[in-house]
């Protein structure tokens, strides 16, 4: 009998701020039941706020000790991209 695959639960939906941007956008990681599969979003802060809300999210702490040196070549996201050239 093969092993069954451990279910996702995908009611369960996390998000983890990346940036809270001066000219009123905030950028953010949501995921449904797996937080390590997510989507780079931006909105506006009022309607994040309403998205969280309505989404009734889990907030994820920030990533940390992620910076270009250290990370691999494929290793990267939206975020960095749009603030550092790549070779």
């Amino acid at each position: 009998m093969k092993d069954a695959e451990p279910a996702i639960d995908i009611g369960r939906k996390f998000v983890r701020l990346i940036e809270r941007r001066p000219d009123g956008f905030v950028e953010f990681e949501f995921a449904v039941g797996d937080p390590g599969l997510y989507a780079e979003l931006l909105l506006p802060a009022e309607a994040y706020e309403s998205f969280c809300r309505a989404n009734d999210v889990a907030f994820l702490a920030p990533r940390e000790g992620e910076c270009a040196e250290e990370a691999e070549d494929w290793n990267w996201n939206l975020h960095q991209a749009t603030h550092q050239r790549f070779r």
